[in-house]
């Protein structure tokens, strides 16, 4: 137990013994209100990672995050290597929205939302203590020799592991390269897709070594968010925290015992079981204060409240609170620093809408061919040769795509096709075009031209280039 002022326990983790080595957590099962909320939270979001490669929006994928050909699509939304600046800012949005909500409400993303809690808390641990038990099981079955009843126990649990860490690696290996694709190279065979085959049997490896041993670790040490709560939170952010002036009393924490008056004595409603601490997924004592490893999970609230409930005193000893309220009685206030990252995030939020809303389904880039300056015909014709891209961002064939200019009076030729070409769902089309116009409504030596994309009748993308002429002498 910490005295009151003492920090010492800033000094080290919880899961590391005074040598250094791993202590191990066996944390026990969780239950009670908000362990039920989390579950039905946690069904809903395994349903959507799940199922959201494999739901479509207009014939593109909901989520996808094909790094290798550059190609994401975000809640159904295509995104090419030309959009990334949209992709910046989605990324942003995101950012400042976990940002907005960590000063509100502390680490809540982790405890509630996070996969690598979801996965291990909701899908891991309770595999586990269906197969080993609850804590007290699981502790006798680690000291015990390997005989058959821990060789039978720990090999199905494994086996369970690697099988759900296989499944899981199946369904973000769809996330990168598409479902599609992923189902015609499960069709096809390992053996055909053997490129393939390793990187998922690498994801297996990396989601069981998480899972099944580095587990509260990668909360610990690895994920970078637990080290930004020093950075965003305040005395005014509510996290899971213990009411320490209720807790301690005048003169501390003290044992329970029957018919004794603990006010008259001075001392507070902790009994000190350490029933919240035996509960915690990475092995803290939430009575310390805030902590580097709390995930903010409420297994403890959850755990308090049974005990104060047992004994016939008020729940709410460890509840959601922030310093001020437990100081001060203080209530929650949105605050200027909320109020300063919620503008920046409907700023965002509003351009980044804009931005789609503009966003064409086809995207013309033309540019003038290297090197080529310009060409005099007969009948004063000024000929500029160009190159151009047209991206098609969408999953149906763009048809009869063909050119005009606006406002000149003059003709765009193609080289090696003709007008009303196709270009492909999701493809490109390119090569090289000849803009011919009369010298005699020519400007200047450089003139700005803007060239109109229809398919067919259906003027769908416009863009502009410099168009050389002889200069005049006017």
């Amino acid at each position: 137990m910490e005295t009151p002022g003492n920090e010492s326990f800033r000094d080290s983790i919880g899961t590391l013994t005074e040598e250094g080595n791993r202590k191990w957590v066996f944390p026990k099962k969780p239950s009670g209100k908000f362990y039920d909320y989390r579950k039905w939270v946690s069904y809903i979001l395994l349903a959507f990672f799940l199922s959201a490669p494999f739901i479509k929006i207009n014939g593109n994928q909901f989520l996808m995050f094909n790094i290798l050909e550059r190609r994401f699509n975000i809640f159904g939304f295509p995104f090419w290597p030309q959009d990334f600046h949209l992709f910046v800012i989605s990324m942003l949005i995101g950012v400042i929205f976990i940002a907005l909500f960590t000063v509100a409400f502390g680490r809540i993303f982790c405890g509630w939302i996070c996969p690598q809690t979801i996965f291990m808390e909701m899908v891991f641990r309770r595999i586990e203590y269906a197969i080993e038990g609850d804590r007290g099981a699981q502790m006798r079955l680690d000291r015990q020799a390997w005989n058959a009843e821990k060789i039978r126990k720990k090999g199905f649990k494994w086996f369970l592991f690697l099988t759900i860490s296989f499944i899981i690696a199946n369904v973000f290996l769809a996330f990168l390269i598409g479902s599609d694709k992923l189902l015609v190279y499960i069709a096809e065979g390992p053996v055909a897709h053997a490129s393939t085959l390793v990187p998922l049997l690498i994801f297996t490896g990396v989601f069981y070594f998480v899972f099944a041993w580095f587990r509260e670790q990668v909360c610990i040490i690895a994920c970078p968010y637990g080290r930004l709560q020093g950075v965003l939170l305040d005395n005014k952010s509510i996290v899971v925290a213990y009411d320490h002036k209720r807790g301690e009393g005048e003169n501390g924490r003290k044992k329970f015992r029957k018919n004794e008056d603990r006010e008259a004595l001075g001392f507070g409603d902790c009994i000190d079981c350490f029933q919240c601490v035996n509960v915690c997924p990475t092995g803290i004592d939430i009575r310390n204060g805030t902590q580097l490893e709390c995930i903010n999970c409420t297994a403890c609230i959850d755990e308090c409240d049974h005990i104060m409930e047992s004994i016939n005193l008020p729940k709410g000893l460890i509840r959601y609170a922030s310093e001020e309220n437990i100081e001060k009685k203080k209530k929650f206030e949105f605050t200027p620093r909320l109020k300063g990252y919620s503008a920046v995030l409907v700023i965002l939020t509003g351009l980044l809408l804009g931005m789609l809303l503009l966003r064409n389904d086809l995207q013309a880039r033309v540019l003038r061919l290297p090197g080529q300056l310009y060409e005099q015909k007969d009948n004063n014709i000024i000929s500029n040769v160009f190159t151009y891209k047209l991206i098609n961002k969408t999953t149906k064939e763009i048809p009869e795509v063909n050119f005009k200019l606006r406002g000149y009076n003059g003709v765009v030729k193609l080289v090696s096709a003709k007008d009303g070409f196709s270009v492909p769902e999701q493809g490109l089309a390119e090569g090289t075009m000849f803009i011919e116009i009369d010298q005699s409504e020519l400007n200047s030596d450089k003139n700005k031209v803007m060239i109109e994309v229809y398919s067919g009748d259906e003027l769908i993308e416009t863009t502009s280039v410099n168009f050389l002429g002889p200069r005049s002498y006017n």
